[in-house]
């Protein structure tokens, strides 16, 4: 069954869709969370609520990839569950170190002038990762948006865990060059 097929079923509000796409997207959505989490019971949670999301907003939402529209519905109930266990002095999982690595390209700055920014920084960083090899781009985004561990990535790509490492910290400094270039505060 393909996304426009589930995608109709959330329309007909068929609970089947919630089956389908859980069947189709659901490991994708766990990796994701438990990367963030560190922790499988709360990156099940994550995903039977990124589930539910869809069904409340599905329709009127009609994504465009069901697949990434889940992926960062959960990725987004991770970081937030994340957030609150910081809070309560608990933590885990691949998103602290991916949280420091990139703080040493981009940090944030509260200002009535951020959600502008936020958008310029986007296309900015969109920009880059489409002039990136292929390889260079998808270990980036694996590591900084999926929070997959070294090890992970370097099996995925056949490649040393070193290799990995290597390649990550110089595609985090030519992004931090790339962004100081085109006046972004980084």
């Amino acid at each position: 069954m393909d996304d426009s097929e589930i995608i109709s079923m959330f329309f007909k509000r068929d609970e089947r869709a919630i089956e389908e796409a859980r069947r189709r997207y659901g490991s994708i959505c766990r990796a994701a969370a438990e990367n963030i989490l560190g922790r499988g019971e709360d990156a099940d949670e994550c995903v039977s609520d990124a589930f539910l999301a869809a069904w409340e907003s599905i329709p009127p939402q009609r994504p465009a990839a069901l697949g990434a529209y889940l992926g960062k519905t959960a990725r987004n109930l991770a970081i937030n569950r994340l957030r609150a266990m910081r809070a309560q002095k608990r933590g885990g999982g691949e998103a602290e170190a991916v949280f420091d690595e990139m703080s040493t390209v981009v940090h944030g700055a509260p200002s009535p002038e951020a959600a502008a920014e936020r958008r310029e920084l986007l296309r900015a960083v969109n920009g880059f990762l489409a002039s990136l090899p292929p390889e260079r781009r998808g270990m980036f985004v694996c590591r900084c948006w999926y929070f997959d561990s070294i090890s992970d990535i370097a099996r995925r790509y056949g490649r040393s865990e070193n290799y990995v490492s290597v390649s990550l910290n110089r595609t985090r400094a030519k992004l931090r060059k790339y962004l100081i270039e085109r006046g972004f505060d980084v």
